[in-house]
């Protein structure tokens, strides 16, 4: 399928496949020369990511080529279930050295139409609005969504915490236990998470099939680098470790990611989350790893900020939700 409808003179647009994933990954490489976000991509994450059984990557994704050149793309999706508001995520992006060429404001009416339209098929009768991410520092994108409508919801932090600094590994408390990931608690992590994420803005329970996409079934994940805290046989806190080998490369770093903090709401307040994430910084150092990461929510309700910057974390970046509103 192309469509060149409504793109710049010369721009071939059609949806994003497998055989696409290396020229995904050069344009995401230039936006990250740019745009300095902290991420980096290659070909084998993208294919993941185009694996999502969710994905339909025939409507959901846009490549915006010139020659053989791709040098724009634009990616819808949604979340498994709607608790308040159906927030639909939409992502893009235009190669640095085609921006101002009104590539982006092409681009992100199609972002609108295509996150509208699939508000109404997957859940219609329910409030429906957009939400896309931008690090507070591109002033470029900030400038093209705000002119589109959308307003500033909410804050994030990208945090890191280098292991040049001494870890001080915590105890679990007297009756709990702390034990390391293994298959077995698969299914009750997720369902510990669920519970855990119902009164975090924007977060919606995951099923099965995403869980193990996105998260332990991820290429990414390092189970060897996430800790559960039990008591008796629930599971009260769990930290989770993730390695982006793409990172790694382009930094020559080697960081701990850490995907997921939570705790309970019956065991908040006894810094067991401080228990397992030092734990899971501990073991990273002695494996090699030299710094570990993490985003936070600046509004988090249980105050994870405090308790970052406690254990050494400090703020990298910052980065913006904006949403608008589907109608």
């Amino acid at each position: 399928m192309s469509t060149n409808e409504g793109w710049p003179a010369g721009i071939e647009a059609r949806p994003i496949d497998k055989a696409d994933a290396p020229a995904w990954a050069e344009l995401l490489a230039a936006k990250e020369k740019a745009d300095s976000e902290g991420e980096n991509y290659d070909a084998d994450d993208l294919l993941e990511e185009l694996a999502d059984p969710k994905l339909d990557a025939a409507r959901d994704t846009i490549g915006l080529w010139s020659g053989g050149e791709l040098i724009g793309y634009g990616v819808v999706r949604g979340p498994d279930l709607v608790l308040d508001v159906h927030r639909v995520r939409t992502e893009g992006t235009v190669h640095p050295q085609w921006r101002r060429h009104g590539i982006g404001s092409a681009l992100l009416p199609w972002l609108v139409r295509r996150a509208g339209e699939f508000h109404r098929e997957r859940q219609p009768g329910t409030t429906g609005e957009i939400n896309t991410g931008v690090i507070t520092t591109n002033a470029g994108a900030e400038a093209l969504l705000t002119g589109a409508g959308f307003e500033k919801c909410r804050y994030f932090f990208d945090m890191t915490r280098p292991f040049d600094q001494p870890i001080t590994e915590l105890p679990a408390p007297e009756g709990l236990r702390l034990v390391g990931f293994s298959p077995e608690y698969d299914e009750p992590l997720r369902l510990a998470h669920n519970e855990v994420f119902l009164d975090h803005w924007g977060s919606t329970p995951k099923d099965a099939e995403s869980w193990k996409t996105w998260f332990t079934g991820s290429r990414a994940f390092r189970g060897n680098l996430s800790y559960l805290v039990l008591d008796g046989d629930e599971i009260v806190t769990y930290t989770l470790g993730y390695e982006y080998v793409a990172d790694t490369e382009a930094t020559g770093i080697r960081e701990v990611y850490v995907g997921q903090v939570g705790t309970k709401r019956s065991h908040r307040g006894r810094r067991l989350a401080a228990v397992a994430l030092s734990r899971v910084m501990a073991e990273a150092e002695r494996a090699g790893f030299q710094r570990a990461s993490l985003g936070v929510d600046a509004e988090n309700p249980t105050g994870a900020l405090g308790l970052y910057e406690h254990l050494g974390f400090t703020t990298k970046s910052t980065w913006a939700t904006y949403r608008l509103p589907i109608t």
